[in-house]
């Protein structure tokens, strides 16, 4: 049997966190998501909640006591993270105060990298690393 569809294929990150309401909450001051949909647990946590930016959709999820592990820090990065590109250097600007003022650490400030990129990394509360930036990954570097 073939099943024709043309959707695109889509990458969603996945996120479990220890206080899963509470980085709901700051995800959506720190960086502008959205939460389009949020189902609790019986245990004060987030069964499965959906949140999105503009095209970028992520998923977050309590970790229910599991203490999944956070990549540690080797110098400044953990090493990999989300990467999400945005239009401007001005929203990465307004982006990184906004991560700083809702209380994330800051890895790298905005700056130009030599690939042609301009782009800031935080971590999160929890540990996990963001990074906003202009580049668009995928498309060929005379391409956009």
């Amino acid at each position: 049997m073939t099943t024709e569809t043309t959707r695109p294929a889509a990458l969603h990150a996945y996120f479990s966190y220890r206080d899963a309401p509470a980085a709901l909450r700051w995800l959506e001051r720190a960086f502008g998501f959205e939460t389009t949909s949020e189902f609790p647990d019986d245990k004060g946590g987030i069964m499965h909640a959906e949140l999105r930016r503009e095209d970028v959709a992520i998923i977050v999820f309590s970790d229910d006591g599991a203490g999944y592990d956070r990549c540690e820090q080797r110098g400044p990065t953990v090493g990999h993270g989300a990467y999400i590109s945005v239009a401007s250097k001005e929203a990465v600007d307004a982006l990184y105060a906004s991560a700083v003022a809702g209380g994330a650490t800051v890895v790298w400030k905005p700056e130009a990298t030599e690939w042609g990129n301009y782009r800031f990394r935080v971590l999160d509360p929890e540990g996990y690393e963001w990074t906003f930036g202009i580049h668009r990954p995928g498309l060929s570097s005379n391409g956009g």
